[in-house]
């Protein structure tokens, strides 16, 4: 299949561009590159093997890794080539293998043409690069490899940031310009039906793999197009992945298989970044294979392994301002749609109202997250959100509504030293006059840290003989492990 004109012999890559000349001369800017030693180039083009000018000082050697002003001229040079040379429209109906191989024959015929002087590996790196911008998401593909990254903030073109094992640190990444950045939003946002410009700055996106995006491009941010990735893990982790991080005791995890064995309606409660979601899918995977589970997200992020499941997505408003449908009206359908179990990914608004009848109308089992800091405050939020949604009832029949439906709330926290722990598990006991009764089972106590800086601490039981969700263990053939659980964590403390 031949794409557009192929470069060969002395022939210009792209009608109007010149041909760089084979001299290292600085005044060359946009052809300047490292003058490493380069293979025997493909074509057949006067391109010195293994030749490097003597007089080059080693102080203008390119470093890939450190991606220098040198390779980012000679990058925008070759891709300029590239598109004014290759057919994008053949190229898109090839698969994604054989795209990036004519794309890397096409980069080595062009790289050969302009007398370009590079080392097997340099060359390499820019034949990766320049696939990946063609192809996928640009710079962001190396990292977005690494399982060891948890964020990905990009803060303009040539800034971006990661986070690794809880601590940001800031990386050599950068993009070409802010447009190619912006077309990379565009790029991910147009895989899930939505959009991101000028009259639609902000939106919530997320990738194949369930990875949480969110742009906000410019006018408002002001340095250039903002992008952050809440990165999932290709492997999804289950709870024994959870004891092994020292997230929660090998007791404490017990505990949590009867919760999400027994169907206690659960709360996860926790800040940015503490491993809400990771903790509500962990719990998805004791749900029995043959429920009927409905999940309700703003961006589907959820990973549940049950053969049974119904995957819903909220819709933001088009640009005329109309079409939205909101997480309520999500909630408020599902519920017409005999789900066993109903997860919401996030509760932030008036659905926190309908989850709450859900709850206490059959659906036992039903799970969602919100943003607090300790189980009480995260009672308050929900009163405050069912309140915030206009809903005209008494404090009192509200709280006897989340006492009615929440069985368990479950407290996760980023530490200091950026690990994650599940602090508290905290029963809904009821009420007394207008205070929520609330009663821990759990907590992680912190007693030191080592010589590294890392925290010490141990997850301890309160002496809880029989918990509220005890007669509910009962029910499911649970209570002696209920019991064997209890009784490890009071021997903890």
């Amino acid at each position: 299949m031949s794409f557009g004109k192929r470069v060969s012999g002395g022939n210009a890559a792209a009608p109007g561009k010149p041909v760089a000349p084979a001299s290292p001369s600085p005044e060359v800017k946009p052809k300047a590159v490292a003058p490493a030693p380069k293979p025997a180039a493909p074509a057949p083009a006067p391109v010195p093997a293994k030749v490097k000018p003597p007089e080059a000082p080693a102080a203008e050697e390119m470093v890939v890794s450190e991606k220098s002003e040198q390779y980012y001229a000679t990058k925008t040079t070759v891709f300029n080539a590239l598109i004014d040379t290759i057919d994008l429209g053949q190229l898109a109906q090839l698969d994604q293998e054989s795209a990036r191989e004519e794309i890397r024959d096409i980069v080595v015929e062009i790289i050969a043409i302009k007398n370009v002087v590079m080392s097997i590996s340099e060359q390499e790196g820019l034949l990766d690069d320049i696939c990946n911008d063609v192809l996928g998401y640009g710079p962001l593909e190396p990292l977005l490899a690494r399982d060891d990254i948890a964020d990905i903030m990009v803060n303009g073109a040539d800034t971006t940031y990661i986070e690794v094992d809880g601590k940001i640190q800031r990386t050599n990444v950068r993009f070409r310009d802010n447009a190619q950045l912006m077309n990379i939003c565009q790029r991910i946002v147009s895989q899930v039906g939505r959009r991101v410009d000028e009259a639609s700055p902000i939106c919530d996106a997320r990738l194949l793999d369930g990875s949480r995006v969110n742009v906000i491009a410019p006018p408002l941010a002001i340095d250039g197009p903002t992008l952050t990735i809440r990165k999932f893990k290709k492997d999804k982790l289950r709870l024994e992945d959870l004891v092994n991080f020292g997230s929660i005791s090998p007791a404490g995890s017990e505990l949590l298989r009867i919760i999400g064995h027994s169907r206690c309606n659960v709360l996860i409660s926790g800040g940015t970044g503490s491993g809400k979601t990771t903790l509500l899918n962990c719990l998805t995977g004791f749900i029995e294979p043959g429920e009927r589970v409905i999940t309700c997200e703003d961006s589907a992020e959820l990973q549940l392994q049950q053969p049974h499941v119904v995957r819903l997505e909220t819709r933001p408003p088009n640009i005329e301002g109309s079409g939205a449908v909101t997480m309520r009206e999500l909630v408020k359908n599902c519920l017409r749609m005999r789900p066993e179990r109903i997860i919401v990914g996030e509760v932030r608004g008036p659905e926190a109202f309908d989850l709450l009848q859900a709850m206490n109308t059959g659906h036992d089992g039903s799970m969602g997250t919100l943003h607090a800091n300790s189980p009480r405050e995260a009672l308050s939020r929900v009163e405050s959100m069912i309140t915030m949604g206009g809903f005209s009832l008494p404090a009192r029949t509200i709280r006897e509504m989340i006492v009615g439906s929440i069985d368990v709330v479950i407290q996760a926290t980023r530490l200091r030293d950026g690990s994650r722990r599940i602090i508290n598990i905290t029963e809904v006991m009821g009420l007394e006059g207008d205070t929520i009764v609330l009663q821990d089972v759990l907590t992680y106590e912190i007693d030191g840290e080592d010589a590294d800086g890392k925290l010490i601490g141990q997850h301890r039981g309160t002496g809880i003989g029989r918990p509220k969700f005890w007669e509910r263990a009962r029910y499911y053939n649970l209570e002696q492990d209920l019991a064997t659980a209890l009784d490890t964590l009071e021997e903890a403390a």
